[in-house]
C-alpha cells in the first residue's frame, strides 16, 4: 500500500505543485522544469514512463466498449496536465503504432477535475468511434489495452459550456458528435445544475447509441432533463423542422450542435433563417474537402525527410507518415497551431481551393500539396 501511494504521488501532475505547496513538491516541480535536453528528463522515463518535463504523457487505465464500434478510454495523465479544462474541449492524443507516433484529436467526455476512486487520483476520458477509413480510430477502439502509454496535447477548443449554464439548453448531436456533450452533461450532473436541458441525439439504431444507459439514467434522475433518441433507420434523418412540434420553446434555448457536416450545415441554415445565429454553438469533427489538388513530393526542410502524397492527404498527415512531428491542435483549421512556412512550391487549402505560394504561411491540417513543395519544419 505504501509503494502504491508513493507511485500515485510521483505520477500526479506537476501542475498541482503550486496549489498543494510543500517543499518536496516544490523541489519535484523545480527539477522537472529546470531540465535541459539531456538532464534529467531523458532519464526520468526509465523510472516511470509518465515522468516528463518536456511533453504531456498518460497511461490508459481502462478501455470499455460503448457500442460494437466505439469505446471509452480512461487515461491517467502524468506531470503537467491541467484538469481545469472546460466541458466540451478536446485533447490531442499520440499513440505509438508499429514504431511510429500517430496523432489525432478527440473530445474529452469526462467532466473537469474528475476524480474516480476506481482508478485512483484524477483521470480523464475520451470516447472513440471506429471509422471504416480511420486507421487510428479503429486501433484505439480495438487495439489499445490498459497500460498503454500515450502522448497528450493540452485541452483546448471554444465549443464549451459556460458556468453557470444558460437557464434553457438544447443539445443536438449525432453519432460520435455526442462526445463533447457528454462532458457537458456530466459536468452539469456533478454541479446538480441540470435545470432545463433537452438533448436530441440521432443514431441509426438503438445498438448504436453511445452512452445509452447513462442518458437514460440522467433522464430518470433529473426532472429537468429530456433525452430524446432519434433512430434514423426507422425515422430518417432528424430535421430541425420537427422542433416546433417536439419542443416549441427551442428558440429560447442556447443550442450546442455536433455531428456530421450535412447535419450541421442544415442546423446553421435553419438557425440563420430564424435570426438566431448568436444562440447556436457548433463543433465540427471533420473538414469538408471541396477542392482537389494534384499532390506531389513534400519535403520537410529541417529534417531532410520527404514523402510523396496524393491530393487528398493533408500536409500534416504527410508529415506524420514520414515520421516528422509537426505542431497541431484541432486538426480542423480553427486553432492556427499547425501553421508553418512554405519555403518552396505551392499548397492549396482543401476547404476552398485557395492557393498558397512560396514564403507564405500554411495551415498544414487543412492544406495539401499542389505539386512538389517544401515546408520549413
Amino acid at each position: 500500500m505504501f509503494l502504491e501511494n508513493v507511485r500515485e504521488w510521483l505520477e500526479s501532475p506537476a501542475a498541482d505543485v503550486a496549489e498543494r505547496g510543500g517543499r518536496l513538491n516544490v523541489l519535484r516541480g523545480a527539477v522537472a522544469r529546470a531540465t535541459t535536453p539531456l538532464l534529467p528528463d531523458d532519464y526520468l522515463h526509465l523510472a516511470n514512463p509518465l515522468w516528463s518535463a518536456r511533453e504531456l504523457r498518460g497511461r490508459v487505465v481502462d478501455v470499455r466498449k460503448e457500442t460494437a464500434d466505439s469505446a471509452t478510454l480512461v487515461i491517467k495523465p502524468g506531470w503537467g496536465f491541467d484538469f481545469r479544462y472546460e466541458p466540451g474541449q478536446y485533447i490531442g492524443i499520440g499513440i505509438l503504432v508499429d514504431g511510429r507516433w500517430h496523432w489525432r484529436s478527440y473530445s474529452l467526455t469526462s467532466p473537469p477535475d474528475w476524480n474516480d476512486p476506481r482508478y485512483g487520483n484524477k483521470v480523464i476520458a475520451i470516447a472513440v468511434k471506429a471509422m471504416p477509413e480511420g486507421f487510428l480510430s479503429s486501433h484505439l477502439v480495438n487495439g489499445v489495452t490498459p497500460g498503454t502509454v500515450v502522448r497528450l496535447a493540452a485541452p483546448q477548443g471554444a465549443f464549451v459550456l459556460p458556468s453557470p449554464a444558460p437557464p434553457k439548453v438544447l443539445f443536438l448531436t449525432a453519432g460520435s458528435g455526442i462526445t463533447p456533450v457528454m462532458s457537458m452533461l456530466r459536468a452539469l450532473d456533478r454541479r446538480d445544475s441540470v435545470t432545463d436541458v433537452v438533448h436530441i441525439h440521432s443514431a441509426r439504431s438503438t445498438d448504436e447509441v453511445m452512452f445509452a444507459d447513462e442518458l437514460a439514467d440522467l433522464h430518470r434522475r433529473h426532472p429537468g432533463f429530456v433525452s430524446h433518441i432519434h433512430l434514423t433507420a426507422d425515422n430518417g434523418k432528424f430535421s430541425p423542422d420537427a422542433l416546433d412540434d417536439l419542443y416549441p420553446d427551442w428558440r429560447e434555448r442556447q443550442t450546442w450542435a455536433c455531428g456530421p457536416l450535412g447535419m450541421l450545415d442544415g442546423i446553421e441554415k435553419y438557425w440563420r433563417t430564424a435570426g438566431l445565429d448568436d444562440a447556436l454553438h457548433v463543433e465540427r469533427f471533420e473538414v469538408e474537402r471541396s477542392a482537389t489538388t494534384e499532390g506531389g513530393t513534400v519535403t520537410f526542410g529541417k529534417t531532410g525527410r520527404t514523402t510523396t502524397v496524393d491530393g487528398a492527404t493533408t500536409l500534416l498527415e504527410a508529415g506524420e507518415s514520414a515520421g516528422v512531428q509537426l505542431p497541431f491542435g484541432c486538426r480542423m483549421g480553427i486553432c492556427q497551431t499547425c501553421v508553418v512556412t512554405l519555403t518552396s512550391g505551392h499548397a492549396r487549402d482543401l476547404r476552398n481551393g485557395t492557393e498558397r505560394f512560396e514564403g507564405e504561411k500554411v495551415q498544414t491540417c487543412i492544406s495539401a500539396a499542389a505539386g512538389d513543395c517544401t515546408l520549413d519544419v
